[in-house]
């Protein structure tokens, strides 16, 4: 951490303090040739305030679990935050400082989870910080409800979310903030940079929204500040007493002391030499690159240390007052390790052995969270048709933090944001909506995989034969956007054994994941297996003599690899089926299994109503394909199928002119 020497001085002019960060923030996007040096010039007094005379936290333990939260939402300020993460004591040397985005080091351009002390969420698509702070401060409410007794008050954080107007344009912050106007999360507090400043022009050409008017209509408590550390001090102070969420608006000017001060030109542009010798001499800061007054850095982490110091061990004190189901919730929140396990399957089989994915995921979703209280989650307002809802775990609301179900409304976006807020504050939240719509939160899914959070996302309705509600409901190239992307998991299982392998791979780890899920009934088969899901494929049906050819085939598909199978067999040809619930997982096994399952030499067809492009790891060419490119149509699933060749006649035909 960066150093200081002791002074006599007992207390300097915080904004010699608030300018020293801006000196050494601009020195950073000097040195890197990169970065936006309007916000840190701007907004050094919003950040300063906030870290020096509110923000609870403790700097040798940055995941300290009752600190209070920052969330850099303007995340291109990411040199305005490591300069005063690295002053106000984390562990962040002035060697790291001069590294910023520089490949490798502990500063990249943008804040990232994990990568630098005192970073609380990842940061940098607009919008997004704001709705992570949403699902903050729902999580620190939760766990208040689950852990906090009348007597015993050990979870009590803030959350602090710096935006600018780039933020309050995405649509995401508005679902999010939204939200939590109507859940009247008073533990949130929004701190707006408001320069009507952006990358291309000034707001007036694109942003002219009355702020107060738009923010109260949600359930939110209004205030103004101008840049000065006391008028922004007050304000906060202000907001911590407010019932209700509070934003901000703070007006500043982007780019102040620069001589292209106001303009858009400074958001993103490094100064020049000329420039940040004229802004230092303003400040009245020695013009020698990363210069650190030593007077400034003491008395800013005394500050700091004076109200601070006893943080952690009053929390751990009160720790041992709570009861051993409080405490026991409290552990697994502060554990790093998010594995839960199926402990207690409450799943009855149909007679028939028929049933939907949807309904068996609901009866191992349901068991889980009897198994675990991290599970906390809900749907974008079709809980009643993805099959989503907690039985007896209530609804989260202002009436009741302690409910497990969230109603997050028709906010796709907005709920997946949220969820990476739950599960950066300790819980395994879960989400979910039809997979054509899973399109709407993509960037969220995104962040989840980025910082590997462990969100489960519940997908339903997964292809064409959702049937009348036509294409616009229908899935057809969401499966292979969810493959590819880095760090995720996908799973489309076939019938409830493989829900049921699903649900428990998922959970035994710590990651993102996905699960696709037929609104449709399939059988359930003698076959399937719940343990080897985790392998990502298996063989559910072996061939009985030679083997003529495998399909592959994944979700309902699987019955309709069987029945092309059967007629196959009436034409004396024997067929392998391969299930392959996830590709990523078959992915990981190694050469020899993948080899016992899909032999060189044998060909391979493949059988999923979505695009082709998951598949060509597996096809010869396309004629191995039985896969669709194009949107559906309106109309029930048989006629459908028929009209695109998708029958098992089709299919077997098609299979029998390539084998012969």
């Amino acid at each position: 951490m960066l150093a200081f020497a002791k002074s006599n001085e007992k207390e300097l002019n915080e904004e010699r303090i608030v300018d020293q960060i801006r000196a050494l923030g601009i020195d950073m996007i000097h040195e890197a040739n990169s970065g936006h040096p309007g916000i840190v010039l701007g907004a050094a007094p919003i950040i300063y305030t906030v870290y020096a005379h509110h923000l609870r936290f403790v700097k040798d333990d940055p995941k300290f679990f009752n600190r209070d939260r920052f969330v850099m939402s303007a995340g291109h300020g990411s040199a305005l935050l490591y300069a005063t993460l690295g002053m106000a004591g984390f562990n962040i040397e002035l060697d790291d400082l001069k590294k910023f985005r520089k490949l490798d080091s502990i500063t990249p351009g943008h804040p990232e989870y994990g990568v630098t002390p005192g970073v609380d969420a990842t940061t940098g698509p607009l919008g997004q910080g704001v709705a992570m702070a949403v699902g903050m401060a729902i999580a620190e409410r939760h766990s208040e409800a689950l852990v906090n007794d009348r007597k015993t008050k050990v979870i009590d954080y803030n959350v602090y979310c710096l935006c600018g107007d780039g933020d309050l344009m995405e649509g995401v912050s508005y679902e999010a903030c939204s939200l939590a106007g109507r859940l009247r999360l008073n533990n949130l507090i929004l701190l707006y940079d408001s320069n009507r400043v952006c990358l291309d022009s000034d707001t007036n050409k694109t942003f002219i929204d009355n702020i107060e008017e738009r923010f109260k209509s949600m359930g939110f408590n209004y205030l103004t500040s101008d840049d000065s550390v006391s008028s922004i001090d007050k304000a906060i102070t202000s907001a911590k007493s407010s019932a209700l969420p509070t934003i901000i608006e703070i007006k500043t000017t982007i780019g102040k002391y620069s001589k292209n001060a106001g303009k858009n030109i400074v958001h993103g542009k490094p100064l020049g030499d000329e420039d940040i010798t004229n802004i230092k001499k303003e400040l009245n800061i020695r013009d020698i690159p990363f210069a650190i007054s030593s007077e400034t850095l003491e008395s800013f982490q005394n500050f700091i240390n004076e109200r601070n110091n006893n943080l952690k061990a009053d929390f751990e004190s009160k720790i041992e007052l709570l009861d051993e189901k409080s405490k026991e919730v409290l552990m697994a929140l502060m554990n790093d390790d998010k594995a839960i396990e199926l402990t207690n399957l409450d799943y009855k089989m149909p007679e028939d052995r028929v049933e939907s994915l949807r309904e068996a995921s609901s009866k191992v979703l349901n068991s889980l969270a009897n198994s675990s209280k991290l599970i906390f989650g809900g749907a974008a307002d079709l809980s009643s048709s993805t099959l989503t809802y907690l039985k007896d775990k209530g609804d989260f609301s202002l009436d009741d933090y302690n409910g497990r179900n969230i109603f997050f409304g028709v906010r796709e976006f907005a709920m997946a944001a949220i969820a990476n807020g739950l599960a950066l504050s300790g819980y395994r939240p879960f989400v979910s909506t039809y997979l054509s719509f899973s399109d709407y939160l993509k960037p969220a899914l995104r962040l989840s995989s980025l910082m590997n959070l462990p969100v489960t996302y519940i997908f339903t309705h997964d292809s064409i034969t959702v049937g009348e509600d036509g294409p616009t409901h229908q899935a057809v190239e969401q499966l292979v956007g969810l493959r590819a992307t880095p760090n995720l998991d996908v799973f489309r299982p076939s019938d409830s054994n493989e829900v049921i392998g699903t649900y428990k791979t998922i959970f035994a780890n710590s990651k993102p994941a996905c699960i696709i899920l037929s609104r449709n009934k399939t059988m359930i088969r003698e076959t399937s297996s719940v343990s080897l899901v985790a392998n990502g494929a298996y063989i559910i049906k072996k061939e009985e003599r030679k083997l003529d050819a495998i399909i592959i085939a994944t979700g309902e598909e699987v019955d309709l690899a069987f029945a092309v199978s059967d007629l196959l067999k009436e034409k004396g040809y024997d067929i392998r089926i391969v299930s392959m619930p996830s590709i990523e997982r078959y992915n990981l096994l190694s050469k020899e299994e993948q080899d016992s399952l899909l032999p060189v030499g044998v060909k391979k067809f493949i059988i999923e109503r979505s695009s082709s492009y998951s598949w060509y790891q597996f096809a010869y060419n396309d004629n191995y394909l039985f896969t669709i490119n194009n949107f559906g149509y309106s109309g029930n699933a048989a006629d459908i199928n028929k009209k695109i060749f998708y029958t098992k006649e089709d299919i077997s035909l098609k299979i029998e002119d390539i084998i012969k």
